[in-house]
């Protein structure tokens, strides 16, 4: 693993940036986005439309190549709506597109390129407009998109239930199961009587968790210099060989 060679003081400039970046640039664009988010390299997240709320403790994880991307696409203007509940994890290339209502409830984790939508977009017959029912989809609370999974218009899936990966969702899952394949079908079911540790778990004190992986940051990184961190940027060579130790 990557040894972080950043002082600590860099560090926490960098992370006050990244705060800075998503609540001048993507706050203004969401109704509400609420306090303790997480979102790394928000240069590469997108969200557009209206209606857009998104809970605490919010972790969204944008690459360049592999984008997060949350929009609502309302029939007229200001209709539509995304509604993200807390703790909500978004991986990198995953997607959420409305054209009239995508709930997610809380710790709901979407894997690298999982994506939901609740439209077709365009009707078989007319290329040139969507369906006039809306078929909105609501995910449960602790719900687990896998690896480019897929969930199509007018599904619920129920709580802590999982998609795997590449599943394509077209109809309602029930609650505690692991669903696969296209379309996807129950291929497991879950025992809830032995318990689910969850994304809300992770998160109960937020405050005392940000308070524990800086003082980590802390002591990891207390030794390093401005100097050494440039050479490694100069050098990477030296850094992965341990030359700079």
């Amino acid at each position: 693993m990557h040894k972080d060679l950043r002082p600590y003081w860099l560090k926490k400039a960098y992370l006050r940036y990244r705060r800075w970046h998503t609540d001048y640039f993507l706050r203004p664009r969401c109704s509400y986005l609420g306090p303790w988010h997480t979102v790394m390299k928000p240069w590469y997240v997108h969200i557009s439309g209206a209606n857009i709320h998104i809970g605490r403790c919010f972790t969204a994880i944008g690459e360049p190549m592999h984008r997060v991307e949350i929009g609502v696409w309302g029939r007229e203007e200001g209709q539509g709506r995304i509604h993200i509940g807390d703790c909500v994890l978004m991986s990198p290339g995953s997607r959420i597109s409305a054209s009239d209502e995508i709930v997610l409830g809380d710790g709901v984790m979407l894997a690298n390129g999982a994506y939901v939508t609740d439209s077709d977009w365009h009707t078989l017959h007319d290329r040139t407009a969507r369906a006039a029912q809306a078929t909105p989809v609501h995910i449960g609370d602790n719900v687990w998109l896998g690896d480019h999974a897929t969930v199509l218009k007018g599904v619920t899936i129920g709580a802590n239930s999982v998609v795997a990966a590449q599943a394509v969702v077209t109809r309602d899952v029930p609650a505690n199961v692991v669903v696969a394949g296209n379309p996807a079908r129950v291929v497991k079911e879950l025992d809830p009587e032995q318990g689910f540790t969850t994304r809300m778990d992770l998160f109960t004190d937020p405050a005392g968790a940000a308070a524990f992986f800086d003082a980590i940051d802390r002591e990891v990184l207390q030794d390093n210099s401005l100097l050494r961190w440039l050479w490694s940027l100069l050098y990477p060579a030296s850094a992965a060989s341990g030359r700079l130790q």
